[in-house]
């Protein structure tokens, strides 16, 4: 075999090779169409799924709707609370004026997000004063 007729058998086989590539690509191509504009997916793409949100089946029955995920609604502080936990938080801070709002909530054993509306009342009344700022607010005695 001559070097012309061992190239031109190279060349034979690549464009051989070429159009089975370019057919299996068309073929793709089109069935990716066909699955875009259809919804229909081949067996073999459902079987594994990435992650994400499953597809609906159609066979399982419908769920009842999920209630949504709003603000919860709170609980109405009544005044008679309301001034019980503010005399609570005067006694406290005659006693120990500086404190910051975790360290009254720790010394009244109380959590201190049923005191920050208390404590709010009183500022508003002027009878706190505070020295500091966010974290580091501490509250004494006017």
């Amino acid at each position: 075999m001559s070097n012309a007729q061992f190239d031109q058998h190279i060349r034979d086989h690549i464009n051989s090779f070429v159009e089975q590539l370019s057919a299996l690509v068309r073929k793709a191509a089109v069935e990716a169409v066909r699955t875009a504009l259809t919804g229909d997916a081949p067996a073999a793409a459902s079987v594994r799924r990435g992650p994400g949100r499953p597809r609906k089946n159609a066979a399982a029955p419908a769920a009842a709707p999920a209630k949504k995920a709003g603000k919860r609604k709170r609980a109405k502080v009544s005044p008679a609370a309301l001034a019980a936990a503010g005399a609570k938080v005067m006694e406290y801070l005659t006693k120990r004026p500086g404190q910051s709002l975790e360290q009254i909530g720790k010394g009244l054993n109380t959590p201190t997000a049923n005191l920050k509306l208390p404590i709010k009342a009183l500022l508003g009344g002027k009878k706190l004063k505070t020295t500091g700022q966010r974290r580091g607010t501490k509250y004494s005695v006017k």
